[in-house]
């Protein structure tokens, strides 16, 4: 006969293990998709606890004496969830980043799309880039990295051991907002150079023969030429994948280092 009697204190942790599990999924890179049905978020969150609680309860203690006191252990298990999945995420807009400047240059950018995953609307290239980045993710198996990262964090910042240091933490948002900049660039690179160079060719065509309406056929030449080099350049995502990936990886080390 199989024995299901837990103590309160049993719940009362692994509660505390649900709670920040489920703000990870939340807002984690492709668990937090409008398009990923909720019980597969919380069918997810409570098996995942439920491993993870198997492993720790023998291992870790909470001490607490109030109600006000394990809500205020709740709260920051919480925090300590969402941040560390927000440093996920926030990679993930790097490719946003990139399509809207792609846009910008090849002369798509007043043309915009809604994104069924996260209802906002966004750039045509952006989203090719977020599904192709998204691909590649599952494709690598970086989901489990994520995983394992939120399981090695219930070992460096035990529960209710969280030290939030603001000063670290926005240092840790800086140092990202210029890796955001370098990466996005890096990756629309290829547009960027040889739309810069078309309309030097462009500028000293209108030179030669001004009767010519160099705006006109700038426009037209301009996305021809830049959804070719799109085309051209989809072989290149892997590497910029991975770019994004390490630097993923980098952001969870960071923001878990300002917690402990």
């Amino acid at each position: 006969m199989i024995n299901y009697a837990f103590s309160m204190y049993d719940l009362e942790f692994f509660l505390l293990i649900l709670t920040r599990v489920s703000c990870f999924v939340f807002i984690a890179p492709f668990f937090s998709m409008k398009d990923t049905p909720k019980t597969v978020r919380i069918a997810l969150s409570f098996f995942t606890s439920i491993l993870l609680y198997q492993v720790l309860t023998p291992t870790q203690r909470v001490e607490y004496s109030t109600s006000f006191e394990y809500s205020l252990i709740v709260m920051k298990e919480a925090v300590t969830g969402l941040l560390v999945g927000f440093a996920a995420n926030m990679c993930m807009s790097i490719v946003n980043f990139a399509g809207s400047i792609a846009d910008m240059e090849v002369g798509l950018s007043m043309v915009s799309l809604l994104d069924p995953s996260t209802r906002q609307t966004s750039s045509i290239t952006g989203v090719l880039y977020q599904y192709v980045v998204m691909l590649l993710m599952m494709a690598t198996g970086m989901y489990r990295y994520l995983f394992g990262a939120l399981a090695d964090t219930f070992y460096l910042i035990p529960v209710n051991g969280a030290i939030i240091r603001g000063e670290s933490l926005i240092v840790a948002v800086v140092e990202f907002l210029t890796d955001y900049v370098i990466i996005g660039f890096r990756i629309i690179l290829p547009i960027f150079c040889v739309i810069l160079l078309l309309n030097a060719i462009l500028g000293i065509l209108a030179k030669v023969s001004p009767q010519v309406n160099m705006f006109a056929v700038g426009i037209q030449l301009k996305v021809l030429v830049g959804l070719s080099v799109l085309f051209f350049t989809v072989g290149m995502m892997p590497g910029a994948a991975d770019l994004i990936f390490q630097e993923m990886k980098r952001m969870i080390i960071s923001i878990v280092g300002t917690m402990q």
